[in-house]
């Protein structure tokens, strides 16, 4: 069944969107990364302008965290503090973001920096959680042994100021360090139509040291309001956000967090990030080869 989208301005296959939006959304519930570092990439190799993939990806991100939200609340794993300074540092981002965001769409380099910065973040996230991984199922096969315990916070973060407690992540630490993360994933997901869960969830557990049960369900939290704010001020500034495509993705979505939320309680996390960080470099991949391989037509004609 094809349906016309107004702003991509272009036909696309809804079942195929749904399904998209379906594995995506079970990538969410299961790792807590949003899912939005698929949904662009996936929907530009299926040929959708990169300006309007990044914008309604946020919006199709905000389905699935809302549903994911709800499955770690029923299980006491958000810590609500923690939470509200990384959504008022993601709200700040967002506005930051847009005005770059702005600024590259006037010069008319939008759409070849979406994809290198995408290309340069999925390697780099890519190789690094492919590594962990291995040397976790190493570990756990008795073939090495495991590593030293790592600090509890990395030492940057303890020496900020203006400390405070928070206690469902059982840390005391300056607020000051997670607004500043919180403003750097919220210009990515106003860039790149993420949540900057995939970013996020390592930079909580080896930057701010945050206890484990805590930061799938936190990281969700976050990105639910910061990638609300993001398709808000895309729909003001931008008007890049195609409600046809958005909606389509959030009926898979929704449904696919629920059920991602469920299997990650039941398999092993290290091949679980295996087969996540084989399929972000598949991706770096493919939106790489589309940077450096010679179209059929160099050149378009585009009437406005």
């Amino acid at each position: 069944m094809d349906l016309y989208l107004p702003i991509a301005n272009l036909s696309v296959n809804a079942f195929v969107i749904i399904a998209l939006g379906g594995g995506v959304g079970f990538l969410s519930g299961m790792f807590g990364v949003g899912g939005g570092f698929l949904t662009t990439p996936l929907l530009i190799v299926y040929g959708i302008p990169p300006t309007v993939a990044a914008a309604s990806a946020a919006s199709q991100v905000t389905g699935a965290s809302v549903s994911g939200v709800f499955a770690y609340l029923r299980r006491d794993g958000v810590d609500m503090a923690m939470g509200g300074v990384l959504v008022a540092g993601g709200v700040i981002g967002s506005v930051a973001g847009a005005w770059l965001f702005q600024l590259l769409q006037a010069s008319g380099q939008i759409d070849t920096a979406i994809a290198i910065t995408y290309v340069v973040l999925l390697v780099s996230i890519g190789g690094l959680m492919l590594k962990e991984s291995l040397e976790a199922i190493a570990v756990t096969r008795g073939r090495r042994a495991a590593p030293p315990r790592r600090r509890r916070h990395h030492p940057l973060v303890a020496g900020l100021p203006f400390r405070m407690r928070f206690y469902r992540s059982g840390l005391y630490i300056s607020p000051l360090a997670p607004l500043l993360l919180g403003f750097a994933t919220g210009i990515l997901t106003i860039l790149l139509g993420i949540g900057g869960g995939f970013v996020l969830v390592p930079a909580m557990i080896y930057l701010l040291g945050m206890a484990t049960q805590v930061v799938v369900g936190t990281s969700l939290f976050q990105i639910l309001f910061v990638t609300a704010a993001a398709t808000m001020v895309h729909a003001l500034t931008t008007k890049a956000v195609d409600i046809v495509l958005a909606g389509l993705l959030l009926i898979g979505s929704v449904i696919g967090a629920q059920v991602g939320a469920r299997f990650a309680a039941r398999a092993k996390p290290e091949y679980l990030r295996l087969a996540l960080a084989l399929l972000v470099l598949l991706v770096a991949g493919r939106i790489a080869l589309g940077l450096g391989w010679r179209p059929d037509e160099i050149y378009t004609v585009e009437l406005s």
